[in-house]
This record gives C-alpha cells, structure tokens and sequence, in this order.
C-alpha cells in the first residue's frame, strides 16, 4: 500500500481533525474544511462539500472517530452512542451505499470486541475508518487496470457526473480507467458531461481531467446524443452510488439517458465501481432510495436566480439505469457481464461478501 500512489488526495485526517477539499469551491478555489466532531462530518457530507459514494464511505468511518472519541461512560453507553452516531451519519444522505456500508463495518468490528475497554474500542473505531480509507486506494487501482483493458487504441470515451479521485481517496471509479489507461501510455480522448444541476462534470471532472493532462473535452449534458450519432463516441464509463443484485444501477441523475442513447447507438455502457457499492438486500432497482436534494439547486447557481420565483421544481440527485443497458459493472475484481444475477453472486463468492448482521 505504501507505494500505491493517487493523483491527489481529497480526504486527510490529521491528530484528530478530518480535512475534506471543499468541492463546492472547485475549481476556482482549493478550499480545505476541518472537521472536528460528527456534526461536522454529517454537515459536510449532507452540504456536499464532499460527495461520491466511497468517498462519503470514507468519510463517515472518520466521523464515527469523531463521534465518540471524547466519549468518557460505561461500555454498554459507549455501545449505545456508537449506534446513535452511526444512524446519525447514516441519514446525512440516503442513496450512496458506501456509507452505510463503512458504519455497519466499524460497528461489526466493535461488536466482535466488546469486551474490550472503552479506550480499546475507540482505537479500533479508528483503525478500521483508516483501513477503509486505504483499501479503497488498491481496489480502484484494481478498477483502472481491469477498465483499461476494455478500450482499444484511440478510443473516445463519454463519462458523465465526477467519479474521480474526489470521489473517492484520490484514484476514482471511472475515472481510475483513464489514469490507467494513461499510465500505460494507450492514447484516447475523453468527453465529460456538465451534469446538471450542479456541474459536477464541468467543474469536477473537467478540472481533474486538465490537471492530469489527459486529452478531453467538455459539452453540455445535450450533446451526447448528437456525438453518438455522428459515430464520435466509442464507449460510456461511470460511476455509481448503489447497484441491486440484479445490476440495477443508481447513479447521478441524467446517467440513465445516457445510458438509453449508448443502446440506441449500440456503444458500450460500463458501470466501474467497488463491490462495497452493491446492496445486498437491493433486489431490483426498485429497492434502491432516491435522494431529491434542495430546489435552489435547480432554480439557482452560484446565488444568482434562473427560474421564476415560486416555480415548482423537482431535484432528484440520481436516477436508476435498468441492467439490460449495462454492458459490464468494472470492479475491483474484474468486469462483470451479464447476466449479471449470475456473475454477482460469483464474485460474492471470490470476495466473501457476508451480510453485516448490524444495522444502523
């Protein structure tokens, strides 16, 4: 792990301070925000001054820390106050599976030490946010070398929303095929999505992409209907918050359109994500919860009103992409193919996947 290098780290925890790069700034300020107790932490995620799905995962492991390191009581109250911060965390943003994932993994750990001092379960509650943390770096390095071999010299790929290294410890999902595509010196051409309604692409991705030096070029969330068609897009990466176990996707809204024209146009559509990304308990996408965010974020930007005042406006964050328009879910473990009932419960199999027994 010590040699697995990121393009850039958007999560650092430092003593007993959480530091997140405030994304909400980029890219015209490099703004870092310190997080010191898990108020800060659910505020910071439910704000979207960090946001990704194993990012957020990422971040809430540090929170529960944050949570119950002052804490000073009896074992059975320290339980009881890890579960509250846990569920506290966990309602700070519904949709990405990674979070609750990271809880439910630090409380499962606990659990099997609670006979342990108060101080002892308080180091373990940071060892294991931290090993989440580092995981993370190797299995989206896993993701980029298994994406990479899926596209061929020059090709030109759409992605749509952020699932770089900010969205995540610092190599991303999506984004982690083109790093290694990069590194191992295939040439291709990247377009990204705006992805409104708040321009994750155009300001996330677009200034991950500049800063990495890879050739990409940024359009409008309505023109990649037109590129396909003009035979000028060669395959579709993107990330994902929540996969069902039938390989239904959530993912930022606007990913199933996409999706929709990637199969009328007979271009592949891949999902790249981590396999702590899949819901066990999520048959079909119909189990998957949608987050609708705030309505200023459509009818405002940047504190300037677009729409009429008091016009209704419906904001879902993400949409679900039926299976049958995915060609193939990149993981850590390599790409999967339909039918993906099939091929999920093979590598539920190589990863040992067990249902965390504690819920939040």
């Amino acid at each position: 792990m010590k040699n697995l290098k990121v393009p850039f780290s958007p999560i650092r925890f430092v003593g007993d301070t959480l530091y997140l790069l405030d994304q909400r700034k980029l890219p015209v300020h490099e703004k870092w925000v310190p997080c010191r107790s898990s108020r800060d932490v659910w505020k910071a995620i439910r704000n979207m001054v960090v946001r990704g799905a194993p990012a957020i995962g990422i971040t809430a492991g540090y929170g529960l820390y944050l949570g119950v390191r002052s804490f000073r009581g009896t074992r059975k109250n320290f339980m009881k106050k890890l579960f509250q911060e846990g569920r506290y965390l966990d309602s700070a943003r519904p949709t990405a599976r990674n979070l609750a994932y990271a809880v439910e993994r630090i409380l499962q750990q606990i659990a099997l030490h609670r006979d342990k001092s108060v101080e002892h379960l308080k180091k373990i509650t940071l060892t294991e946010a931290k090993a989440i943390h580092n995981e993370d770096i190797l299995i989206c390095r896993n993701i980029g070398k298994h994406g990479a071999k899926l596209f061929k010299r020059g090709s030109r790929i759409l992605t749509h929303c952020n699932a770089g290294g900010l969205a995540t410890s610092g190599y991303g999902t999506a984004l982690a095929v083109f790093y290694a595509m990069k590194e191992k010196k295939i040439p291709f051409f990247v377009y990204a999505d705006e992805t409104r309604p708040l321009l994750q692409g155009a300001r996330l991705t677009a200034w991950e992409l500049f800063k990495s030096k890879i050739p990409s070029t940024l359009i409008c969330d309505n023109m990649a209907a037109s590129l396909m068609r003009a035979g000028k897009i060669d395959g579709v990466v993107v990330g994902a918050d929540r996969i069902a176990m039938n390989g239904d996707t959530a993912n930022k809204i606007g990913t199933y359109g996409v999706a929709v024209l990637a199969h009328v146009h007979k271009i592949p559509f891949y999902i790249a994500a981590p396999s702590t990304t899949f819901d066990l308990k999520a048959r079909t996408g119909k189990d998957i919860p949608i987050e609708e965010r705030p309505h200023h974020e459509v009818s405002h930007m940047h504190g300037k009103q677009l729409a009429p005042k008091g016009m209704k406006i419906f904001n879902p964050s993400f949409d679900v992409t039926p299976h049958q328009y995915i060609s193939g879910i990149i993981t850590e473990a390599g790409v999967l193919k339909p039918p993906f009932k099939r091929s999920i419960k093979k590598i539920q199999k190589i990863l040992k996947w067990n249902l965390l027994k504690i819920r939040v």
